[in-house]
């Protein structure tokens, strides 16, 4: 404590503040023995001094005047007070250690007086410390008191401590103690309410028993009261399935289930009850007079409005009870869901009474106009539009009746079966493909949603479509069988007359008419390599009209279809009928037969062209029609997927038996066994077909054969055949090659342009025979060059320049000779130079 300077600080000087600044610090004398002598006028203040600390002396010589001390109450007080002792006892010192000095006599007493003198000196000299010693004993006596009483107060305080923390332990324990029956009291009251809820529940059951159960309980079907019955069993019911471990929790969940059924069977006997009403009522009235029209059009719809809205919400209360809900029993919905089903079933029946009668009177008013009774097309569009129009108002009589489209188009289907039997025959019967394929489009376009928009029909609105989907897919039935019956009987099954066979001269015959209509009076162009006399065409666009193929395009098609085979003309012509009119895999299908048998069909012609002409135009005959159908499906989109055509092979089962018949055991069982896994049971063959790769084939083989052709017509004198005979002249038969290739590339290129119009496919074909010719030139070069060298495989290097008469060229002379006189490209460059043609291109770019 006392090393702390705020103690310091805080404590007061012995000397007043003003005392301390004007008194100069006092040092301490020296030993009057000691001290050097001063002159006289020292001396005698000196004297007068202590006379005066004499006089003071004995004036104070007196004991002092008893005073009661004052308590201090802060730390100045004290200090102040010790500080008037101390003086009072200095002053009493002084007072009785010197006497006066007017009272020395002798020399003794001054020698008496001179010490006391000088004691009191020496007193005064250390009065300030004496004072200040004096004040620290005080100090320390008062700190030691502070001490004291301070310890006692730790002392009392720390008693209270262990009072207040045992009268703390004894506030917890008690505190402890009313939290526990706090919530024993609160575990008390929850089960009393909770017992008090559960018994909600099972209380229920006598009171809705006996209402459900008395006489008139359908009266009160149509109040608010009643819902609020079946909204509080549907609570129960609920609370039951909730609570599976209640012993009676199952027995009363049957009964309550029990009641929910006979609420709802009173809702739907009240509602058929109210439903009949009205419909006697009704039919009462039609049965009574002749209505007209607009009359018998109010009746029917007015008066089944009148309280439709009542039985809505009657009825809302079974359909929204269909649903099953989360832990409900699993055979509940469906109970209830045959409740609704009934109302749904009554109002259809109940429905259908006036209205059915009155829909097929109006549909063979229509079937037995003049303008509708024979024709297919007429007769679906406006009986269509009328049963359009009725079930548009049906439509909005069960909205206002029901929530929800549930049994809606059951109902509306039946309303249109008078339009279905009456529209079925006619399509059945209808034999033109033409008028089919009109009615599908009216029924596609008119009243199906487009399969290309991703926006579901509206939610309050009819859906016409799904009604007359029958009627569509009926129209396509019959759409596909007429298709199919084109197809076997016109393509599959036909048989061509000979002015059909009669190529190239049906090519010049169009050549000639398109040359004449459309080729410019100033073009120097040749007329056998001109462009197509009239366009292909690309997209299928299907156009209302006759069964004409003029009107399936926007141009002239019997121009564009002039020169085509008839099987191919009917092939393009079914798939542009049929495209987007039936179902894409139906349509996928049925091009695959088309295509398949045209190819077949063209082939055929081919083969008979063959016989009656040459090999060439049977080959161009048929590239010419296989690039046109390739051209022309590509527009169909059909997807080409490899679909299996499946077989059976029993062949397996006739060589077992005949096997075993040889070797003996036919009745032998164990020898049956024992072929069993063998080939004793029939196979199953898959023979993969697309139509596509079958024409690309077909396509590729033709073309092979014909440049195959060409080249062996050119390459005869040098081939192995005319090489193997004896005293064959090399020389000689390249000779004989150089003139049949200089007569038979003009006759080549006047054949091309007999069967094909596009150059760049001449110009390919004409460069494929090149290409091969120089082939087989090369083989007929190496072998004589074998032969004449005797060294398997060599070759002498080749010569630049013009070759010799008199020797045999090499493989690359050869090869340039053959480029000047087949001329690839050149004359394509020559009539396309103002038309960005193939300028100095060698080959076309066509390939197959």
């Amino acid at each position: 404590m006392y090393d702390d300077a705020s103690f310091y600080t805080f404590m007061p000087s012995a000397a007043p503040q003003e005392d301390r600044q004007t008194t100069p610090k006092h040092k301490r004398r020296q030993s009057l023995l000691k001290q050097p002598n001063e002159d006289s006028q020292a001396n005698e203040r000196t004297l007068d001094a202590i006379g005066e600390a004499s006089t003071d002396a004995r004036h104070h010589a007196a004991p002092p005047k008893a005073t009661l001390s004052r308590r201090a109450q802060s730390y100045s007080d004290f200090h102040d007070a010790a500080k008037a002792v101390l003086d009072k006892d200095v002053s009493l010192e002084k007072g009785k250690g010197s006497g006066s000095y007017e009272d020395i006599k002798d020399d003794l007493e001054f020698m008496d007086w001179y010490d006391g003198l000088e004691n009191d000196l020496l007193d005064a000299s250390h009065e300030e410390y004496t004072n200040y010693q004096k004040q620290l004993d005080l100090y320390s006596s008062h700190l030691d008191s502070l001490l004291s009483d301070s310890t006692k107060t730790l002392d009392l305080l720390t008693l209270l401590s262990d009072s207040f923390k045992s009268v703390e332990a004894q506030t917890t324990t008690f505190q402890k103690q009313c939290e526990g029956l706090t919530q024993e009291q609160k575990r008390l009251t929850q089960l009393a309410d909770e017992i008090t809820q559960n018994l909600k529940y099972y209380s229920f059951l006598e009171p809705v028993t006996r209402r459900l159960n008395a006489p008139g309980a359908g009266s009160l079907v149509r109040s608010q009261e009643f819902s609020s019955m079946l909204a509080r069993l549907d609570e129960c019911l609920e609370y039951m399935a909730a609570h599976p471990e209640h012993r009676e929790a199952s027995t009363y969940r049957s009964r309550y289930r029990l009641l929910m059924t006979r609420g709802l069977t009173l809702i739907r006997v009240n509602f058929v009850n109210g439903l009949k009403d009205i419909s006697s009522d009704v039919m009462k009235r039609i049965a009574e007079r002749q209505l007209n029209d607009t009359t018998m059009s109010a009746l029917l719809y007015a008066k089944f409005r009148v309280g439709a809205s009542e039985l809505k919400e009657v009825a809302q209360e079974i359909r929204k009870r269909t649903v099953r809900a989360p832990g409900a029993d699993a055979g509940a919905e469906s109970e209830y869901l045959g409740l609704m089903n009934e109302l749904y079933a009554n109002y259809s029946a109940t429905r259908g009474k006036p209205i059915i009668p009155w829909i097929t009177k109006k549909i063979r008013d229509v079937a037995v106009a003049p303008s509708t009774s024979k024709e297919l097309v007429p007769f679906a569009r406006n009986s269509i539009s009328y049963m359009r129009e009725m079930c548009s108002y049906e439509y909005e009589l069960w909205r206002e009746w029901f929530e929800g489209e549930d049994g809606l188009y059951d109902f509306l289907e039946s309303a249109c079966e008078p339009l279905y039997d009456e529209l079925r025959p006619r399509i059945i019967h209808e034999n033109e493909i033409l008028k089919l394929c009109e009615l599908c489009t009216l029924l596609q376009t008119r009243y199906m949603h487009d399969q290309d928009d991703d926006e579901p029909p509206a939610a309050n609105e009819l859906d016409f479509s799904v009604l007359i989907q029958p009627a569509l897919e009926d129209a396509q039935t019959r759409l596909v069988f007429q298709t199919q019956a084109i197809l076997r009987d016109e393509i599959e099954r036909y048989k061509p007359k000979p002015d059909v066979l009669d190529y190239p001269a049906c090519n010049r015959k169009v050549s000639l008419s398109g040359t004449k209509n459309q080729r410019s009076a100033t073009s120097g162009r040749k007329a056998s390599n001109a462009e197509p006399t009239t366009p292909m065409p690309k997209t299928p666009m299907i156009v209302e009209g006759g069964d004409s193929l003029d009107g399936q395009w926007g141009f002239d098609t019997q121009a564009a279809f002039q020169g085509w085979y008839p099987t191919l003309k009917k092939a393009i012509w079914l798939l542009s009928r049929i495209y987007r009119l039936v179902n894409s895999t139906v349509f996928d299908d049925l091009a695959h037969q088309i295509v398949h048998q045209t190819t077949l069909s063209l082939h055929h012609a081919s083969t008979l062209i063959t016989t009656n002409r040459t090999p060439a135009d049977g080959h161009l005959f048929l590239i010419k029609h296989l690039l046109i159908l390739k051209q022309q499906i590509v527009a169909f989109d059909i997807e080409y997927v490899v679909t299996p055509d499946i077989n059976i092979d029993f062949s397996g089962v006739t060589n077992t038996f005949y096997e075993l018949r040889e070797r003996g055991g036919f009745f032998d069982p164990r020898n049956l066994w024992k072929r069993m896994g063998g080939n004793l049971l029939p196979k199953v063959v898959e023979n993969m077909l697309d139509a596509k790769v079958e024409l690309d084939g077909r396509l590729r083989g033709v073309i092979t054969d014909f440049t195959t052709g060409a080249a062996d017509r050119i390459t005869t004198p040098i081939n192995e055949t005319a090489t193997g005979k004896k005293g064959f002249d090399p020389l000689k038969a390249v000779t004989q090659a150089k003139v049949i290739a200089q007569k038979e590339v003009p006759s080549l290129r006047k054949k091309l342009d007999e069967y094909l119009d596009d150059r760049r496919t001449k110009e390919t074909l004409v460069s494929a025979v090149q290409d091969l010719v120089v082939q087989r030139y090369e083989t007929f070069y190496e072998g004589q060059m074998r032969e004449k060298n005797g060294e398997s495989g060599s070759r002498r290097a080749s010569k630049k320049g013009k070759g010799r008469e008199d020797e045999v060229w090499d493989v690359d002379m050869f090869e340039e000779w053959a480029g000047g006189v087949f001329m690839v490209g050149q004359v394509l460059g020559r009539e396309e130079e103002d038309d960005d043609g193939f300028s100095d291109r060698g080959s076309g770019t066509v390939s197959f």
